[in-house]
């Protein structure tokens, strides 16, 4: 089985407009990490200075270090291959955002490709076991990892990694939250909406809910 853990830096929430300033990726195959994929990307215009403080990453450091986004999306799009398992926190966040970037690249291939894969948003999971807030670094002090820089894709997926490991191994029911993404009904769903996701509405629950009522079952 192929599992990428995946997470992206950008240069802000909206996907339509916004764009992708650094990819990370940690492969697995049959339980073994085969790769581990970290790629800044250059970008048109100045980085907002929001971004550049919230993630440490600077205009030149991208100029300096900074791949085409061309290269990106081939980078991609022979690594998402059929039937691979994605792994992310907040997944509707950054599918949105992997799309948009296929989309501008490969617009005939881009919904294959993302289509042939399967979802799992840790964020969803989270919700469903422990009390607000659920964001990345919230997980990793709840199961106890170690704390790493967060706010950078690489850290914050070896971080997701372990985070997964650490739900699997308190309730093994992490398939039935495959391609089922929760959403705050209060605000809806934020990004693209996928005809191959079901999006469903997701309160706030103050204690690890029972195997009859996690989110997929409802």
């Amino acid at each position: 089985m192929k599992v990428i853990y995946f997470d992206t830096e950008t240069t802000g929430l909206d996907c339509g407009c916004c764009q992708i300033i650094e990819l990370a990726m940690i492969t697995v195959v049959d339980g073994k990490i085969v790769e581990e994929y970290d790629k800044f990307i250059k970008v048109d215009g100045l980085l907002p200075q929001k971004i550049i403080k919230i993630t440490g990453i600077t205009d030149q450091m991208l100029e300096d270090e900074g791949f085409g986004e061309k290269d990106i999306a081939l980078d991609l799009k022979k690594r998402l291959t059929p039937g691979t398992l994605m792994i992310a926190h907040n997944a509707q966040f950054d599918l949105s955002f992997v799309y948009s970037l296929l989309k501008r690249h490969f617009p005939g291939e881009a919904d294959e490709i993302v289509e042939s894969l399967d979802w799992l948003d840790t964020l969803t999971v989270f919700k469903d076991r422990a009390k607000y807030p659920h964001k990345l670094i919230d997980a990793v002090k709840h199961y106890g990892i170690e704390e790493v820089n967060f706010h950078r894709a690489i850290d914050d997926t070896k971080a997701l990694c372990d985070v997964t490991r650490a739900m699997k191994s308190e309730r093994d029911d992490l398939e039935e939250y495959c391609n089922v993404f929760g959403y705050n009904p209060k605000y809806g769903v934020s990004g693209i909406e996928f005809s191959f996701i079901e999006y469903k509405k997701q309160y706030y629950n103050n204690w690890m809910v029972s195997p009859a009522n996690i989110l997929p079952k409802k």
